[in-house]
């Protein structure tokens, strides 16, 4: 997949799709053109309908109308989520879907031993970083902040800091103290996009973010925050700390510790620096 396109190609088939809270939504017809053979795959969809009482009953919650460009111009055009599209092609009576049942299958099945056994889940974590290219000392400080992560966001969850704008907030705060920069200005400052920032830090980014959440832990804990106003108390302190931190090491090392570099392959950065700026 291309992110800068609004089309994928899969088995020479077009599939549409746009940008929608924060994730790619696909055009339905488009999945279903691509897996069967019908020449009306809005007709297609309809008998699926039909046939599949359960997947009528939760069609308004898999399919959102969404506006797509089509030769006719921009229309709206029921679009699935990539959960929704597994959906989708669960229902599907077709051959040539039977490879994806297959393959949701399996991911089912390893979600659950992951489940019953979480090291599942992080030596498959590691494999997918080691296919990318990473290095194994990157990889181990990159599992290991996400412990550090999930253990404070964890501790939000039980002192009652309850929103994901909330913690979005909280998040910003640690990294505004830690960096000069929000989560949000970073990955415009690295050139990235809807990328995974923490995946295109090096391994002094990384750990400095560790050092902002751990104190941020540590501190909430000590004084047992309770709420927002108290969990941000926590966090611009533990921030604070590990920004100091930073720029102490910067003054000996004489360069900063935050860099513009990424992980994006040779191409794909050169595509970025060749786009037009917003604003």
């Amino acid at each position: 997949m291309n992110e800068e396109k609004s089309i994928v190609i899969f088995q020479n088939k077009k599939i549409r799709r746009t940008w929608f809270n924060d994730e790619w939504w696909f055009v339905a017809v488009d999945i279903i053109e691509a897996l069967t053979d019908s020449k009306d795959p809005a007709n297609y969809l309809k008998d699926m309908r039909r046939r599949d009482e359960g997947f009528a009953q939760g069609w308004g919650q898999i399919a959102t109308p969404l506006v797509i460009d089509t030769v006719g111009g921009k229309q709206k055009i029921n679009c699935v989520s990539t959960k929704g599209a597994f959906r989708l092609i669960q229902s599907i009576p077709s051959k040539k879907a039977e490879p994806f049942k297959l393959w949701l299958a399996q991911v089912g099945y390893e979600r659950i031993q992951e489940i019953e056994n979480p090291e599942l889940a992080q030596q498959r974590m590691k494999k997918i970083y080691e296919a990318k290219g990473y290095s194994q000392d990157w990889i181990e400080k990159r599992v290991r902040g996400i412990a550090i992560r999930d253990e404070l966001t964890d501790e939000w969850k039980k002192r009652d800091v309850k929103t994901e704008r909330e913690y979005a907030i909280l998040t910003a705060e640690i990294s505004k103290a830690t960096f000069g920069m929000t989560p949000t200005e970073y990955k415009r400052f690295k050139g990235l996009r809807r990328e995974n920032l923490r995946d295109h830090m090096n391994d002094l980014e990384l750990i400095f973010s560790m050092l902002g959440e751990r104190v941020s832990t540590e501190i909430t804990r000590k004084e047992d925050a309770r709420g927002y106003k108290q969990a941000e108390g926590a966090v611009r302190r533990g921030g604070r700390i590990a920004g100091n931190a930073r720029k102490e090491t910067e003054k000996e090392l004489r360069r900063p510790i935050t860099s513009n570099e990424n992980y994006l392959t040779t191409p794909e950065k050169i595509k970025r620096k060749q786009l037009p700026k917003k604003g």
